[in-house]
Formats: structure tokens, C-alpha cells, sequence
């Protein structure tokens, strides 16, 4: 069985980062509590039509030590893994992308979620932060494949999984209770080569 299994690097630790031109990728901790808060809680009506219904305690400083115990759980089984988008010339926080789902074997996947502050949308930061964790995906993390699904109306995340060299690749009704109901969803989805042929055909 052990032939099934890819070999892959150490997952980010808790003060690496994944570094670009104007942001970085890094794992959160708990010191990051107020702000995540306050960026959700301002960002509230932006983000729960295309978002699960939130938890009483969502934005509390208990929610979110839970989340953080969650995520570290997840990223020492390998189960999946969060990141927070932070920018670098004021260290702002501006949103959060994640992989969860995963599966190894045969499989070689995981799912791709993102998200971003009200403040700072359409300002090139999410396409930014997934060519920076894209590769990480495909590199040290060993996947063969990265999905991805979004609400049919939220163009936004549409443009920037094809801007990003995802393809679109089905429809599935009501896949997931958004927003308090349960919605049709595009399916995306990017291999390693498609990667490799958005960058010129440099590995990731």
C-alpha cells in the first residue's frame, strides 16, 4: 500500500509563510483572534450569501480558538489546511483560503476554499494569494488535483478560478446549504499540468 502514497514536504509551520510581491500566506494563531473578528464582523454582509449560516459564536474569541484546534488538528492529519492572507506593507489581514477534504491514495485531491475581507475585494488580492498557495498545493503538498466550486451567480469567484486556469467541469443541484439553503454549484476543478501550462510550463 505504501506505493499508493506520495511522498510530500512538512506542512507550513505555525511562523512560516508563503511570501509574494504585496501579501503572504501563513497559518493563523491566536493572537490573530481580534482581527479576524473584526474583519468578519465588517465584511458580514458581504460574505454570508456566499457562505454556510454562521454559529452563534462565530465572531467570538471562542469560535475561533476552536477553528485554530480544528485547523491544527486537520494539518497533523493531513485532513486539511488553513492559511490567512495577510498583507506585507501593513500586515493587514485581508481574508483566508483553506484545502479541506483531502485524500491521498489514488486520489491525490483536495477542495479549495477562499474567501476575502469587504475592505479589500477586487483589488487582485485573492488571485494574488492562490498563485502563491497553487503551487505549494501541487508542490509540497504532493496533489495531483485542486477543486473547487462556486455559486452559479457569484461571478466573482468564477472569474478568478478561470483567470486562474481552473476548468469548469459540471453542475451539481443543491451541493451545498448556503446562506440557509441548499444551492446548485459550478465544479471547477486544476491538475498539476494545468498549472504547469499557466506558468509556461515551469513545474510548480
Amino acid at each position: 500500500m505504501r506505493a499508493l502514497f506520495r511522498k510530500r514536504s512538512r506542512p507550513l509551520g505555525a511562523h512560516a509563510a508563503l511570501t509574494g510581491q504585496r501579501l503572504s500566506l501563513r497559518v493563523p494563531e491566536a493572537g490573530d483572534a481580534d482581527r479576524w473578528i473584526e474583519l468578519r464582523r465588517l465584511s458580514r454582509s458581504f460574505l454570508e450569501p456566499w457562505e454556510p449560516t454562521w454559529s452563534e459564536d462565530t465572531l467570538t474569541r471562542r469560535g475561533f480558538r476552536r477553528r485554530l484546534r480544528r485547523q491544527a488538528r486537520e494539518a497533523n492529519e493531513d485532513s486539511g489546511y488553513g492559511f490567512l492572507i495577510v498583507r506585507r506593507s501593513d500586515d493587514a489581514l485581508l481574508g483566508s483560503a483553506s484545502l479541506s477534504a483531502v485524500q491521498r491514495g489514488v486520489a491525490q485531491c483536495c477542495s479549495l476554499g477562499y474567501w476575502i475581507g469587504a475592505p479589500f475585494a477586487r483589488q487582485g488580492y485573492m488571485t494574488e494569494a492562490l498563485r502563491l498557495l497553487l503551487p505549494y498545493c501541487f508542490g509540497p503538498l504532493g496533489f495531483h488535483r485542486v477543486e473547487a466550486a462556486c455559486l452559479p451567480h457569484n461571478e466573482a469567484s468564477r472569474a478568478l478560478l478561470e483567470r486562474l486556469g481552473f476548468r469548469r467541469e459540471g453542475y451539481a443541484h443543491e451541493l451545498l446549504k448556503i446562506d440557509g439553503r441548499w444551492q446548485d454549484h459550478l465544479l471547477y476543478a486544476m491538475l498539476q499540468r494545468d498549472l504547469r501550462e499557466a506558468n509556461g510550463g515551469a513545474k510548480p
